[in-house]
């Protein structure tokens, strides 16, 4: 998807709606999947539609390189191409209970112990960075181009694209990615999506 080019089209969720229950459940992934990923990419083709020069441009450059953007168009770009690229990256990034790496392993394992003392020192930054986000936005671990790893949030539909950094995990906490679950409760939501993300390996 970071690699596409206009017109953008939904990809299919890589697995069934269902199957990260009970962690996620399958109407909260119905509605987050295919409403409000898919309005990003909608909205996002009719802002890019009146610019034939950025059709050639990749979601990726078109988030790493703003001034390409006419300025009339940049913010609304931004805004839903953030959206996009997000949600693309967090569904890949998620993986049902009992398939996939819940924990890292290898050279992440190793990097992780050595910049955060620990996998359990490190998930309890990490959550506590989820949890202060204000309103909406993402929490990332990134690894940065100079090799470090770093627990950044963002707000909105903001990126870590122009950073350079590359994303490891991400946790969504919009309301709309755990409140018909979890309701107001955003550590409950929290706590159990350790179940479900998916541990590159390196």
């Amino acid at each position: 998807m970071l690699d596409s080019h206009f017109p953008y089209v939904l990809p299919p969720l890589p697995y069934e709606y269902d199957a990260l229950e009970p962690f996620i459940d399958a109407e909260t992934m119905h509605y987050h999947h295919d409403k409000h990923f898919k309005t990003y990419i909608d909205n996002l083709n009719k802002a890019l539609e009146p610019y034939p020069p950025l059709y050639k441009l990749s979601l990726f450059e078109l988030l790493r390189r703003p001034s390409v953007i006419p300025e009339r168009a940049r913010a609304t770009v931004l805004k839903n191409g953030g959206g996009v690229y997000n949600h693309s990256l967090f569904f890949q990034k998620l993986a049902p209970a009992g398939e996939g790496a819940h924990e890292p392993s290898g050279r992440l394992a190793t990097m992780i112990d050595r910049h955060f003392g620990g996998f359990d020192a490190f998930r309890e930054a990490f959550s506590q960075k989820a949890l202060a986000v204000f309103g909406s936005g993402w929490t990332y671990l990134l690894l940065t181009p100079r090799g470090k790893l770093k627990i950044e949030s963002f707000a909105n539909q903001d990126t870590p694209v122009e950073s350079g950094s590359v994303p490891v995990i991400l946790f969504d906490v919009w309301e709309h990615a755990y409140y018909l679950k979890y309701k107001n409760l955003r550590q409950e939501y929290v706590d159990n999506i350790w179940n479900v993300v998916r541990f590159p390996e390196f």
